[in-house]
């Protein structure tokens, strides 16, 4: 049978080039014009051939580099990159080789490069997958891994890069029966409570999609809330709410909730996943900084690095250099302060972050309740369901790091912290 995947590989390679070339992410380059051109399947193979190919970038340079005397082009070298990926994982050689020559020799500028491409892929199509199968597992970025093993060890941070090359599974968060879920989708039900389900599947194809039984959400992610405890009728704001799975499992405890963001676009979505799962919320587009009032309970999911998701996006330590954390932690502190302003007498803050950094995290805590000695960590309402004990910090937070739960798909890395305020 013939291979016709030549639209979603020239599409890939386009989105290595703004990720690599241009420092996009890869989510944001998803929504290039190029890509909207396509139909689903082949928006679908342009995206996991290009998050693949950017998981294992690595390998795939060490693969290629012997048979290049100097890097060529980035359009070719990226068209060389998706093909190398294909090449060593299982893809039809004579497919893959053809497409990859012809999509270098459509554009008058790399034409010439079409006998260097064909040269290269034949001699990865010869030795490319053995070799594969001896290199080690891509590693984090020195900016990265120094910081990460300085606060976890160098043993563990290999193990959460082994999580990271497997990639991630995907969960669901269900408004009702979590079992009832699972079965429906072919999934699992978590020690938390999340539905995970392995494999690629198309979202919008599951069953209790369009009745809105459920979101996604890294299960995770999903713990903030399960911690928060929302009770129906308390008054509760979600800081920095989009897309808004946890303002939607405020929702679903039937908590008046508040969300504020920002992005009109990103709220946008919020809206429309609500209304898909009929629920209702009070949303705000606005900073969360000027927000005013008094809750129950309050919700930041801080801006941060976002380092804890990169099994969801290997994109994300190519793309970003660690420049911009210091902003980012000066930020999460006027955050923080600000939330407490927020607070009713005898209310409840969660603070967590999608990061790996301390500073983002256990550091944060430390500091506001340096600032703030009336507050108290909670450390029995982080004893929900799945979650182990040993992962409570000294501060009185929780450390979720993508090795925990390694064999079940690991999980996004997070720091989540409960503080109460005296009543």
């Amino acid at each position: 049978m013939a291979d016709n995947g030549v639209a979603a590989r020239r599409a890939a390679a386009g989105l290595l080039g703004q990720v690599l070339g241009e420092q996009v992410m890869l989510s944001e380059a998803l929504g290039a014009s190029y890509m909207q051109k396509l139909d689903y399947e082949d928006r679908a193979r342009a995206q996991r051939l290009a998050t693949e190919t950017l998981r294992s970038l690595e390998r795939v340079d060490r693969i290629m580099k012997p048979f290049l005397r100097k890097p060529p082009p980035l359009a070719v070298h990226n068209v060389l990159r998706i093909a190398t990926y294909e090449l060593c994982t299982g893809g039809a050689a004579h497919g893959v080789v053809n497409d990859a020559v012809s999509s270098v020799g459509a554009n008058k500028r790399t034409e010439k490069m079409k006998g260097l491409t064909n040269a290269v892929l034949r001699k990865v199509v010869d030795k490319g997958p053995e070799e594969w199968a001896k290199l080690r597992v891509p590693r984090l970025p020195k900016w990265l891994r120094a910081p990460l093993s300085l606060a976890y060890g160098s043993e563990n941070v290999g193990a959460i890069e082994r999580v990271h090359f497997a990639g991630a599974p995907l969960d669901l968060t269900p408004k009702g029966d979590g079992a009832a879920l699972a079965d429906a989708v072919g999934g699992t039900l978590t020690a938390t409570g999340s539905v995970r389900i392995e494999g690629a599947v198309q979202v919008s194809a599951l069953a209790g999609y369009a009745a809105g039984d459920w979101w996604v959400q890294d299960a995770a992610a999903a713990l903030p809330v399960a911690i928060l405890k929302p009770k129906s009728g308390e008054k509760i704001i979600d800081l920095c709410c989009a897309p808004g799975g946890k303002t939607m499992q405020i929702a679903a405890s039937g908590a008046e909730v508040t969300g504020v963001d920002t992005s009109d676009r990103r709220m946008q979505r919020v809206r429309e996943n609500l209304e898909r799962a009929k629920l209702s919320a009070d949303l705000v587009v606005g900073d969360a900084m000027e927000t005013r009032g008094q809750y129950d309970a309050v919700l930041l999911d801080a801006p941060c690095s976002a380092t804890g998701t990169i099994r969801r996006h290997p994109d994300l330590p190519l793309v970003k250099d660690g420049s911009e954390f210091g902003e980012l932690i000066e930020l999460q502190a006027q955050m923080l302060a600000h939330a407490v302003t927020l607070l009713k007498p005898g209310g409840r803050l969660v603070f967590c972050t999608c990061s790996l950094l301390p500073d983002e995290g256990e550091c944060q805590i430390e500091d506001l309740l340096e600032a703030h000695p009336e507050l108290e960590t909670d450390r029995e309402a982080l004893k929900v369901d799945g979650v182990d004990p040993v992962w409570i910090t000294q501060e009185g937070g929780l450390r979720l790091r993508p090795d925990y739960w390694a064999e079940q798909g690991g999980m996004d890395g997070f720091y989540i912290a409960l503080l109460r305020k005296p009543a």
